[in-house]
């Protein structure tokens, strides 16, 4: 008969929805949300009726009725601190991802969503290579304040898997490489991989800007900004208002782009930048496997602009062979951990 998975994946401007069966792709959609749309909502939580309704609506359209469904599959959002692989969502998870996450961020509904549509009908859900999937060092949680440590947040889920193709194109196990993965999206992170484990990262706040979040900014001036502006303003200059909008005043690449293909100088200043920050922290993990580097991955949304990845590997290819794995495969890899999971080939932690 097959099983029939529903794989949910919230972004920060779009909602990614697949149905699998098995492992055949029968349906695939990417529900935009315009800045507009969600300037409407004071917090990323307060998304959770609009980006659920429009689920329902997308399965509704395409006669897909929830219980013929094996599995709902998640992105896991900054929960708390997890191992790789699949949870079951449970209503500890839901109070947590909806009221005391690690972070605001917009992954953190998926987990919420998956189990409201799961509940009524008894379907098993789960979160898969959560955002918050920590494989870091003692060492590299050294921050510099003894207060702070520094916390794994991360594109894990899509990292791991072009990470394990792009070893199985070399003819290697994911767990015999070293690789430095970048991924372009929304939020931007990068990731060391060393031999099957990510053991250090430049997370969304420590490193190079994006389309809406502001990056590494210097510390100094930032302490000085969070005299002029509330906790709740100064976080949205972080996130949501940061990185290309700030400069730019918009979030789609296709815009910047046709503006410096119409000779606007200064997005191509602020574009280059963006480029030249993501090379900077991926030379910057280099350090952590003593430059023993097998492949430099450039993955996410972004990846598919020749302009970004041409400017980031003439900085970087000096280090390694620097493979590019546009778009996501995000969906899949929640499809197939889920189905690995109802099989039996996989175990689901319980989340406490």
């Amino acid at each position: 008969m097959g099983k029939y998975i529903l794989a949910i994946n919230p972004g920060s401007t779009s909602t990614k929805v697949a149905v699998y069966k098995d492992k055949k792709n029968l349906l695939e959609k990417n529900i935009e949300h315009s800045s507009k749309e969600l300037s409407k909502f004071e917090k990323i939580t307060d998304q959770y009726e609009m980006r659920y309704k429009e689920i329902e609506k997308m399965l509704c359209e395409n006669n897909f009725q929830l219980d013929i469904f094996s599995a709902i599959v998640a992105r896991g959002g900054p929960v708390s601190v997890l191992e790789p692989g699949a949870y079951r969502i449970n209503e500890a998870m839901v109070e947590k991802l909806m009221n005391n996450p690690l972070v605001d961020h917009a992954s953190n509904l998926g987990g919420v969503i998956a189990f409201k549509l799961a509940e009524p009908q008894n379907i098993p859900a789960f979160i898969y290579d959560a955002v918050s999937t920590d494989q870091m060092t003692d060492i590299a949680r050294i921050s510099g304040m003894k207060e702070i440590t520094r916390k794994s947040l991360v594109h894990a889920l899509n990292m791991r898997a072009v990470g394990m193709k792009c070893a199985e194109n070399m003819d290697k196990n994911y767990d015999d490489v070293n690789l430095i993965i970048a991924h372009l999206g929304g939020g931007i992170t990068i990731a060391v991989h060393e031999k099957g484990r990510m053991t250090d990262l430049v997370s969304d706040d420590e490193g190079p800007f994006s389309p809406e979040r502001a990056g590494r900014v210097p510390g100094k001036d930032l302490v000085a900004m969070c005299y002029l502006y509330d906790k709740d303003e100064m976080k949205k200059k972080l996130r949501g208002k940061g990185g290309l909008i700030s400069y730019l005043g918009t979030i789609s690449t296709l815009e910047v782009e046709k503006r410096i293909k119409n000779g606007d100088e200064y997005a191509k200043l602020i574009y280059e930048a963006m480029a030249y920050q993501v090379s900077k922290g991926i030379c910057e993990l280099t350090a952590v496997v003593k430059g023993k580097v097998d492949r430099i991955i450039i993955t996410g949304g972004i990846a598919y602009s020749d302009l970004i990845t041409s400017w980031i590997k003439e900085r970087v290819e000096w280090v390694a062979p620097v493979e590019i794995f546009p778009g996501e495969k995000e969906l899949e890899a929640l499809a197939y951990g889920a189905l690995r999971v109802i099989k039996g080939e996989e175990r689901a932690r319980e989340f406490k």
